[in-house]
């Protein structure tokens, strides 16, 4: 495997370092911290080509907070100064693991996205009767810290690229908790082994990727599966076979080992593609999409929140249009003409009188 080097340059130049903070600026340049940072620019970016530049530079405090649709998840938000740097890294090492990652990987890849890889996944419905539907147990809060290093060392010989990679890895703020025991394990590895990154950084994205690589290698390249999506932990595999479906599983769990990932007991199944297939916010049959129920339930309940937030004068009609035509961009995705119309022709927007 070609490992590459002399990449140092590329990252922390002013010049990288401009183009990074471009990237990272796009569709948040009015956030007040956005906004500061691109003030004085030129000094910000070359603190930042200073600090990284003699190894002095340190991440900043995250910022956390919990979402809870579609499911509770800590999202953690990273300084903007180390956004640039992040985006400066991925810069650099995607172009190198984009070569070689396998066509059916769609999660924050260029061309690829929520859209494409639902599409795919009709694509082989049309053509299997089986689905397997799988995912990974608490897969960001799960991710080891020196496995993480040592897939991207697999590729990456650059030791000042290396080093800002750990500094990343390591500046992790804690996730939650995951205590799971594999072959060779002592009473005391669980704890002594540094797991997990946030959700939200462009690396975090990036590393993920990198991450569930061999996986997808596994299933392509050993075992031979031609239907085959993932979407960060969320992954498919189609057969006309139930039982091959079933043996597969077995290997894909057995190969997580040495990743010291698990699947979720509770979202591992093994069905008719006739039945629908939950994936990225649609139920996609071989003929149609639809969406799930709880998400119409959502919008919904998000229509009556705006209507009221509107009423008041908490937010603009700009802001609050910019979500509805986000939500049927979605919706647009799926056979939803008449849905969309009975569920926009409800909408009221008014604002409060006042006497």
């Amino acid at each position: 495997m070609k490992r590459h080097g002399n990449l140092w340059p590329d990252v922390v130049s002013f010049e990288a370092l401009l183009r990074a903070a471009d990237g990272a600026r796009r569709g948040k340049r009015f956030r007040p911290a956005v906004a500061a940072f691109h003030f004085d620019q030129e000094r910000a970016l070359w603190k930042l080509h200073d600090e990284l530049s003699t190894k002095t530079y340190q991440p900043g405090a995250y910022r956390s907070f919990f979402i809870h649709e579609p499911k509770k998840r800590q999202i953690s938000a990273a300084p903007y100064r180390d956004r640039v740097v992040h985006h400066a890294l991925v810069n650099v090492l995607e172009p190198i693991y984009e070569k070689t990652f396998v066509a059916d990987s769609y999660a924050c890849r260029t061309g690829k996205g929520t859209h494409a890889a639902v599409r795919r996944c009709q694509e082989f419905a049309r053509r299997h009767r089986y689905v397997l539907k799988a995912d990974i147990q608490k897969f960001f809060p799960s991710l080891d810290h020196e496995i993480a290093k040592g897939l991207i060392a697999r590729k990456i010989k650059d030791r000042d690229v290396l080093w800002l990679v750990g500094r990343i890895i390591d500046h992790s703020n804690a996730q939650e908790e995951v205590n799971n025991y594999f072959p060779g394990d002592d009473l005391f590895t669980p704890f002594e082994r540094r797991r997990g990154i946030p959700i939200g950084n462009q690396t975090s994205q990036f590393f993920a990727n990198v991450y569930m690589d061999p996986l997808d290698h596994f299933v392509k390249d050993r075992l031979g599966v031609k239907g085959y999506v993932r979407y960060v932990d969320d992954f498919l595999v189609f057969s006309d076979d139930k039982q091959h479906l079933a043996e597969v599983r077995e290997q894909i769990r057995a190969f997580l080992v040495r990743l010291r990932l698990v699947l979720h007991p509770k979202k591992c199944a093994i069905f008719p593609v006739a039945d629908g297939i939950r994936f990225l916010g649609y139920r996609v049959f071989p003929t149609h999409r639809l969406l799930p129920k709880e998400n119409v339930r959502r919008f919904r309940r998000r229509v009556r929140e705006m209507e009221a937030d509107y009423a008041a004068g908490r937010v603009s009609f700009a802001a609050v249009n910019q979500r509805l035509m986000s939500w049927e961009g979605h919706a647009r995705q799926a056979n939803t003409e008449r849905l969309r119309k009975r569920l926009f022709d409800t909408i009221h927007l008014q604002r409060a009188t006042t006497v």
